[in-house]
């Protein structure tokens, strides 16, 4: 082989190697082109959430403003009556009292309920963990309302067994007595509510809730767990809901590792199906 064959041999072998280093640089752009796709669509996306968070923050405290307004109104009205020049009799007096107490126990509620969402959103972590048995929390809610039950002709039925979990006793006794109220104030007198289990995996259990009620019109299924969302929202503030209970339900089930949805009995009433993980 003489030199020109060694210049040729060379002179292919600098192509294929240039060659290869321009594929090699092209394919780099390509990459370095989806990771700026990729980036672009993270930052898009966290913008978007930026924004439906902001809209979310604005639309609750619209609606806390809102749902503020009805209560503090009351109150003034009533202490303006009996600060008032003229007298008023005992009777009066009472019935005015009565009804300013009852709304600034309204108040109490709104304002436990909102820091409640407020604290599972953002300090999840603060709300310890311990062994506790959901049978005993559901019973424990069960025994609060019991009076408020009877007075609508309500029976109320815990069938679930024994079932321990790593859980947060204040959230697990929300999600219960939340259900609870939920079916005492809509669901109709002379009907039954029935907790029970129908479902267990190594990691959740699986727990089924109804009443034997009148259920809820298709509309509000969808928008039965967002917040301020009543179903009569005249009978809600008659009953003294703040229209946020079916939310920390929501939120206490997702901080309990689960999942919660809602929907009409064929047979009659509202029931939902949530799951708990054990540990």
């Amino acid at each position: 082989m003489d030199w020109s064959d060694w210049a040729v041999w060379v002179a292919l072998a600098a192509i294929v190697v240039v060659l290869l280093l321009y594929i090699r640089l092209m394919l780099k752009n390509v990459r370095l082109r989806q990771l700026a796709d990729e980036a672009n669509r993270l930052r898009r996306e966290a913008e978007a959430t930026e924004q439906r968070n902001r809209q979310l923050k604005q639309e609750m405290t619209s609606n806390i403003a809102h749902e503020l307004k009805t209560p503090v109104s009351s109150i003034r009205g009533y202490l303006e009556i009996l600060l008032g020049d003229r007298p008023v009799d005992e009777d009066r007096r009472r019935y005015y009292l009565e009804r300013s107490y009852s709304q600034t126990l309204r108040l109490s509620d709104l304002i436990h309920d909102v820091s409640m969402i407020n604290k599972l959103e953002e300090s999840s972590d603060l709300f310890p963990r311990t062994t506790i048995d959901v049978c005993a929390v559901a019973n424990e809610a069960l025994d609060e309302l019991s009076d408020k039950a009877d007075a609508a002709g309500i029976i109320l039925n815990n069938n679930l067994p024994t079932m321990p979990i790593q859980g947060n006793h204040e959230l697990l006794y929300c999600i219960f007595r939340n259900l609870l109220e939920n079916s005492i104030s809509y669901a109709g007198e002379g009907v039954s509510t029935v907790i029970e289990t129908y479902k267990e995996s190594p990691e959740y259990y699986y727990i089924h809730f109804y009443d034997t009620g009148k259920g809820v019109a298709d509309e509000y299924l969808s928008r039965l767990f967002d917040r301020f969302v009543r179903i009569d929202s005249g009978r809600s503030r008659q009953n003294g809901g703040t229209g946020l209970g079916l939310s920390i339900v929501k939120h206490a089930v997702l901080f309990h590792g689960g999942e919660i949805y809602a929907k009409n009995r064929s047979e009659g009433g509202l029931e939902f199906f949530f799951s708990l993980k054990k540990h």
